[in-house]
Formats: structure tokens, sequence, C-alpha cells
């Protein structure tokens, strides 16, 4: 089934800002910033393919546009360190020495 089933009142991605302005930003922000900054944090070097916002816009335009509020991320970085991030408040990962990356961990205490 698709997306519009379970979400009819969604707007489409052009609709949220992401139509042909936001994919020329998109590329231009990918070039200057090619690797996944959640790798680069942990020693790893990574392609990056998603520009994701650091703070969720919640379609506040603003914000939306704000490059400091954009970071490059893989996918695999993007649709799950991300996605849970903001879910439950938690950074998941370590880095290269195995040392958890969220500050609030008891290991970093």
């Amino acid at each position: 089934m698709c997306r519009a089933f379970f979400m009819p009142d969604r707007k489409t991605s052009s609709q949220r800002g992401y139509g042909y302005r936001w994919q020329k930003a998109r590329e231009g922000f990918l070039r200057k910033h090619p690797l996944c900054a959640d790798h680069e944090k942990r020693g790893y070097v990574v392609a990056a393919v998603i520009v994701d916002h650091i703070i969720p816009h919640r379609g506040d335009m603003q914000l939306f546009w704000d490059k400091a509020n954009w970071q490059s991320l893989c996918e695999q970085c993007h649709n799950s360190h991300k996605q849970r991030l903001e879910k439950s408040g938690i950074i998941t990962g370590c880095n290269v020495d195995g040392i958890p990356l969220d500050a609030s961990h008891h290991w970093n205490k």
C-alpha cells in the first residue's frame, strides 16, 4: 500500500519544501560536504547521500533553509540512528575506540 493510504492529509514532498530549489541546494551541500557526518565523528569515511535537518524543521521554513541546521548523512545513518534519536533522544553508536557517542551514557561519566 502507498503512504497516501496511511497518511491521506500528508502534503507532497514539493509542498513540504523539497522541490526544485531544495534539490539544487541539496546537490550543492553534498558537493561541499560529501562525507557522512555521523561516520566522520566515529572516525570512518562513508559517502553521504542525504542532507538531513539536524533539528527537525516541522514545517518551519526559516529552519528548513538554515544551512547551519543541515548535515550530510549516509542512508543508513539517516534511516536508523537519526530516526531513533528523534524518537528517543538517545544518541546511538560508538567512536573507533568503542566509546559511546552519547555524552549521557554511563561510560562517559
